[in-house]
């Protein structure tokens, strides 16, 4: 399911609508639409539910790495191929929705995020430590590539026996990643060009044991 979420922004919740119902808002504001310019997308990708009840269990209680809001609640609306949808007390009401009138963080990098099992995905992620921790699940490990980008993973993820993802030169990288442009001076988005590499380079999932994982504790550098 392809999937975005957006929350109320409450600098720019001027009749304090967040984690008010519709017919709260209504009441409230004099309008029968629910305000897309007061709200901010805080996801965007692809993620295994096949319905919006599945989606509120998901990011009300265990969420996303990449998810930058709070717990899934009242006020918030999510949009999928089927439409977008108000998050009442109980349930979803379908709701008109500008997803051009909404906002987001502008301090986002392009990221290529890569999860073991899975194929790689574009997505972003915020500049900032507490946001790259929780992208890897943790305390994260930059490796520079010599090309320009950077590959981050969680230093720990041999550590903690989580699954192995992909192989990079003759060491395997544990745990979920993802490859971010390198500027000189810290991480910077990554150029379209970086973008398709990197895809293409992770684009298939790997079968890897743990007792490979297990092996190969520790990391090579490799530079190409």
């Amino acid at each position: 399911m392809n999937l975005k979420i957006y929350q109320i922004n409450q600098e720019r919740d001027v009749k304090g609508g967040k984690f008010m119902n519709s017919d709260w808002i209504v009441r409230h504001t004099g309008s029968p639409a629910i305000d897309p310019s007061i709200y901010d997308e805080v996801f965007s990708d692809q993620v295994d539910c096949k319905d919006l009840e599945e989606v509120f269990a998901k990011f009300n209680t265990e969420g996303h790495p990449l998810h930058r809001g709070h717990s899934l609640s009242v006020s918030d609306v999510v949009v999928t191929d089927e439409g977008a949808f108000f998050c009442e007390s109980i349930g979803f009401l379908e709701i008109g929705f500008d997803e051009s009138e909404t906002q987001k963080r502008d301090d986002l990098l392009k990221i290529v995020y890569v999860e073991p099992g899975r194929a790689p995905f574009v997505s972003e992620v915020g500049d900032d430590f507490k946001s790259i921790q929780k992208a890897v699940d943790g305390h994260f490990q930059p490796v520079y590539m010599g090309d320009g980008t950077v590959l981050v993973c969680n230093e720990e993820a041999k550590l903690r026996d989580m699954a192995g993802n992909r192989h990079v030169g003759d060491s395997i990288i544990a745990g979920p990643f993802f490859m971010v442009g390198d500027d000189g001076e810290g991480f910077s988005s990554l150029t379209d060009a970086e973008t398709e590499k990197c895809m293409t380079q992770f684009a298939q999932p790997e079968e890897i044991t743990q007792a490979e994982v297990r092996g190969d504790m520790g990391y090579t550098m490799y530079f190409w």
